[in-house]
């Protein structure tokens, strides 16, 4: 009976707290962002990379990873432009610098490769302009060994972190 009872005052306590969400005008999602619900599409501009060391695919990997990011855990819709939510800017920093050094060779025994991005993100629905940012978020990844075998690779790990954060700090205020 007992175990019945708290069963019952669970379901209770659902359905109260999902009812208490339905009007407040947005939407709840599990990876915990929350979306106006007024808010239908999303524009992602083109992130030109202008950091003085470059690598090739990285303006090109982060803008789709930042798109796919939005399509995987949000409902908006991608338009080219002129989207409800705009996100716009400019990869600032590529660097591969020593973490650790080997105190038996004085060489680096792990590095450090670190990206800075600078975002602007525009929440054309809110006219007050309070959910607007301009920031640069930054990631990093160590490795040890040669660069060129896993450099490819690290990127997509750091784009995947500095992804989430974006996404946090737009639609979850992180």
């Amino acid at each position: 009976m007992r175990k019945l009872k708290s069963i019952a005052l669970y379901f209770i306590f659902i359905g109260s707290t999902s009812f208490l969400f339905q009007g407040c005008g947005v939407s709840y999602s599990l990876s915990g962002g929350t979306i106006p619900d007024n808010m239908k599409t999303v524009t992602v501009l083109y992130f030109e990379n202008i950091a003085p060391m470059v690598f090739n695919t990285l303006a090109q990997n982060f803008t789709e990873g930042l798109k796919e990011r939005i399509r995987t855990q949000s409902r908006l819709s991608q338009v080219s432009q002129d989207g409800d939510a705009i996100f716009e800017g400019v990869i600032t920093n590529y660097v591969i610098a020593p973490a650790a050094v080997d105190a038996t060779t004085d060489r680096a025994a792990l590095n450090r490769l670190s990206i800075t991005v600078k975002v602007k993100y525009t929440n054309r629905i809110d006219q007050t302009g309070e959910s607007d940012f301009e920031q640069s978020f930054t990631q990093f990844k160590e490795f040890s060994g040669d660069i060129q075998a896993q450099e490819a690779q690290l990127n997509l790990d750091i784009i995947k972190m500095l992804t989430e954060d974006i996404y946090n700090r737009a639609f979850a205020n992180w």
